[in-house]
């Protein structure tokens, strides 16, 4: 009998210092809610960049072919001067490595400075010898879809490159040609030949290459440079200071130019931040 009782007190202590020690165990908390991983890529993005352009035209000519068939040496040197360039575009970010977007640009007045020096036959014997300088102020509208490759990312900096095609509507005013030629009866006569404003639109297309920063995750900040050739110009008709000639215009053949710009990107689809749901206590 007391053997019995003896297991029964002995069975009851262990119970007993069973139930404490998982008393003291703390709880185990809830799984924590499924948390989608994070997307940091991709959506609609708006892009506005500001710059300044350096353009080259290979060549000026007159639609006039007899000012130019008996030269015996001509010679052309023309330069533009730098104008700013204002750019406005939408786009999408298809991935880490692939975006497009479609571009309006807006190119400032740039004032065109060129030299003409020629030689040509003077009355069967002597040479003659004769320049022309050219002033003119150039502007164009440029309209491009571009793609671009993004080339991996190193502490929020991203190399890419990219290309364009398009058109630009090129327009050349307040051209005049101030000239200077020897005269069969000898001594230098001057000419002044004006030419009305002329545009026209062209075939265009750009090379792209620059470095993006994410600043954050709505915002990114590029420096770029861009190739970009706008096709041909020309001014109005022209006419001489007393109209006693002209009806021709003068063609701007080949314009290019090489743009720097800084520009800003908006991400209008950044992913939102992970929020965990409310728990009720009942």
């Amino acid at each position: 009998m007391r053997s019995v009782k003896f297991f029964v007190v002995a069975g009851a202590a262990t119970l007993l210092s069973s139930m404490a020690s998982a008393a003291d165990l703390a709880i185990a908390p809830p799984p924590m809610p499924y948390a989608p991983p994070m997307v940091d890529f991709g959506g609609w993005y708006l892009r506005g960049d500001i710059g300044f352009s350096n353009q080259h035209v290979d060549s000026i000519r007159n639609t006039n072919p007899a000012l130019y068939a008996n030269l015996l040496s001509f010679q052309e040197s023309t330069g533009f001067d730098t104008a700013g360039t204002y750019q406005i575009g939408a786009g999408y970010q298809f991935n880490h490595w692939f975006r497009v977007d479609v571009t309006g640009e807006y190119r400032g007045n740039s004032n065109f400075h060129g030299l003409d020096v020629s030689s040509f036959p003077l009355g069967g014997g002597p040479i003659g010898f004769g320049s022309d300088v050219y002033n003119a102020q150039k502007s164009e509208w440029l309209f491009l879809a571009n793609a671009y490759a993004d080339l991996g990312t190193w502490y929020c900096i991203t190399p890419y490159v990219g290309a364009g095609i398009g058109t630009a509507r090129v327009q050349i005013a307040n051209f005049t040609d101030a000239g200077v030629a020897s005269l069969t009866g000898g001594g230098v006569g001057p000419g002044l030949v004006s030419a009305q404003t002329g545009s026209q639109w062209n075939f265009a297309w750009a090379l792209h290459a620059g470095l993006a920063y994410r600043v954050n995750p709505n915002m990114t900040v590029e420096l770029g440079y861009s190739y970009v050739d706008l096709g041909n110009g020309t001014t109005g008709v022209d006419s001489t200071f007393d109209h006693s000639a002209g009806g021709h215009v003068f063609q701007f053949h080949n314009i290019t130019s090489q743009d720097l710009k800084l520009g800003v990107r908006w991400n209008l689809d950044s992913p939102p931040m992970y929020a965990p749901p409310l728990v009720t206590k009942g």
